[in-house]
């Protein structure tokens, strides 16, 4: 006699998944996108919510931005470098404010420093 369950391989709660269980599936739209690349993406999107569908997505592919056009996919998201944050400051002040500010607080420093403070 073999030693087991009759339902061996199942787990609770496990049966068939078919359309009665979970109801009927809804009418389905498939919406080509193109990228720059030349990858097309076909989701698919419920026919009520076809006419809603967003007019850009991301290819799974080499995840830039895919559009309807065919002929005109919306060009790759040009990436900046990344910026230090002596770079942000260099945006938002000169030179000239930078020199200020620098020998504003050499004359506090040194103020501090001839009264014995340190």
């Amino acid at each position: 006699m073999a030693s087991g369950s009759a339902i061996r391989g199942s787990r609770v709660g496990a049966g068939p998944m078919g359309e009665a269980e979970r109801g009927d599936a809804a009418p389905r739209v498939w919406i080509s996108y193109w990228c720059a690349n030349g990858h097309e993406t076909r989701p698919s999107f419920a026919e009520e919510a076809a006419a809603e569908a967003p007019e850009t997505w991301d290819c799974p592919r080499c995840g830039f931005p895919a559009g309807q056009d065919q002929e005109n996919p919306p060009s790759p998201m040009r990436n900046e470098p990344y910026k230090t944050h002596l770079a942000y400051v260099k945006e938002r002040r000169s030179a000239e404010d930078g020199e200020a500010i620098l020998d504003e607080a050499l004359a506090a420093l040194r103020a501090r420093r001839r009264g014995g403070v340190r």
